[in-house]
């Protein structure tokens, strides 16, 4: 009677798919180039502009800053003839164009410079600094992964077809409040709650050690996920009433197959795709993001470091750091993209898709 029922179901199944396939479902075979290969290809090409475009924003844009870093270097008590002696050391009394050319070489060869400050080279600086960024960034997406697709597939669920309205209203108004307030104030919320008031959570990390300790990052990481888990979770919610309301998951219903298979063979897949488009803005924000909360903790990341570096008129640093943030989050940017691709092969774009 089991084998008899299983066989009825899988049958059920296939005429399911056979009837409505779902989107996700669909493969045309590619009459040029290989899907990944045009992919690799494109997107090679634009990590090149980005990368290109960010060196020359982080060279312009230290033009911006107002003061002369010999000045802070000499120290207050340095007479004319020390400055002009630390600028022709540092190149500065090189004209712009030369300047210009001098640093594009440099970094092209994979140099960064040498901070004007610490005396060392600036990769060495960034990478003291890196890993607190990486940590809170990294722990960021996972943690709205692992939180927003399940809670807003839930509501999806729970509001299909118009029911319980009360939930579907309420959940709009919480996150929509939530995702309203800034990062930094929901840290200083968090700060004094947590840290300040019950005291379950240390407030500052390590002393600008390279020990992590993990109880330090929850602080920071809450105050940076609350926004982007009421984001990500109202699109989930949108899209899984999208996606149940299409003709395959109709049928699939009245087949009644096994919620698993309704819901995370065919539901899912499908409506990762758009929600994963639109979040990829969402998760390279978050790099921003993680800059903001950790200068609020005191962290000695990334964020802390191009505020410090500024100050001090550290011009390599600055340009190295936003050199690094900003292939950081052209990388995750294409991290969606590769993970769009392997969830459904047209999410690739180019001839293939119509192929």
């Amino acid at each position: 009677m089991t084998e008899f029922t299983n066989r009825g179901v899988q049958t059920s199944e296939a005429v399911v798919l056979e009837a409505f396939p779902p989107p996700n479902a669909v493969r045309r075979p590619s009459r040029a180039m290989h899907p990944w290969l045009s992919f690799a290809i494109r997107r090679g090409a634009s990590l090149i502009v980005t990368f290109l475009a960010l060196v020359v924003v982080s060279f312009l844009i230290v033009q911006l800053i107002p003061g002369d870093p010999a000045f802070a270097i000499a120290g207050a008590n340095a007479d004319l003839a020390d400055v002009e002696r630390v600028r022709q050391e540092l190149g500065l009394d090189l004209p712009l164009g030369q300047q210009f050319m001098t640093y594009i070489g440099q970094v092209l060869s994979g140099d960064l410079g040498t901070s004007f400050i610490y005396r060392q080279p600036v990769s060495t600086v960034i990478l003291s600094r890196l890993p607190f960024t990486a940590t809170i960034a990294v722990a960021g997406i996972v943690t709205v992964l692992l939180i927003a697709v399940p809670l807003g597939m839930m509501v999806g669920l729970l509001t299909r077809s118009g029911k319980r309205s009360w939930l579907d209203t309420g959940f709009g108004v919480i996150t929509g409040f939530l995702d309203s307030i800034p990062g930094y104030i929901v840290a200083t919320f968090l700060v004094i709650l947590f840290a300040l008031g019950i005291g379950i959570f240390p407030m500052l990390p390590p002393a600008y050690s390279t020990r992590m300790v993990a109880e330090s990052f929850v602080l920071p990481v809450a105050a940076l996920v609350i926004g982007p888990i009421c984001t990500v979770s109202r699109v989930v919610r949108r899209e899984t009433a999208v996606v149940l309301e299409n003709d395959y998951m109709r049928t699939a219903r009245g087949w009644r197959l096994p919620a698993s298979k309704q819901y995370v063979k065919w539901a899912l897949p499908n409506l990762l795709t758009t929600t994963l488009t639109l979040s990829g803005l969402i998760f390279s924000g978050m790099i921003g993001g993680a800059i903001v909360i950790e200068s609020v903790f005191a962290l000695p990341g990334l964020g802390t470091g191009i505020i410090k570096a500024i100050l001090d008129r550290d011009y390599p640093v600055i340009q190295g750091m936003v050199i690094v943030i900003g292939m950081i989050a052209a990388a995750i940017n294409l991290l969606v993209d590769v993970v769009l691709g392997l969830i459904d092969s047209r999410n690739l774009g180019g001839s293939h898709a119509n192929a």
